[in-house]
């Protein structure tokens, strides 16, 4: 299923072992001037294969309760910025993969009203590493 509620930070640490990872993490910074105002509302598109994944996975671990990411992030831009420690893992975190639930549901003309039902009914699954493609 594409829903993950507090995702830990297993893909995120995954990540930052390859090789070619760039550290974007200042953009943790700039989520936090926005997160206590009116602004708070972000949605961060890209064009196919231009590091959404990526940024999902290294916001969800930044402030996801589902994991403690300090020494993750210490040595990292974000550690070192004053910054740091300000939402570092504060807040419930759910992730969507919108694309996961499009092809795993047999009802594709009413998939908004289906994850509608699914997050009024508590259906959001807990997972221990949440796995998504694209």
């Amino acid at each position: 299923m594409g829903i993950y509620l507090n995702p830990d930070n297993v893909n995120f640490k995954e990540t930052l072992r390859t090789e070619i990872y760039v550290d974007k993490t200042m953009m943790i910074q700039t989520m936090n001037h926005f997160i206590d105002t009116g602004n708070k509302f972000i949605c961060v598109s890209r064009p196919r294969r231009f590091g959404k994944t990526i940024a999902q996975n290294m916001l969800a671990a930044y402030y996801s309760k589902g994991c403690d990411s300090r020494e993750m992030f210490a040595p990292l831009k974000i550690g070192k910025s004053e910054e740091f420690g300000r939402n570092l893992n504060r807040f419930n975190v759910i992730i969507i993969d919108l694309n996961s639930e499009y092809q795993n549901t047999n009802d594709k003309e009413h998939l908004i009203e289906i994850l509608s039902n699914q997050n009024k009914k508590g259906d959001a699954k807990g997972v221990s590493a949440g796995r998504h493609s694209g």
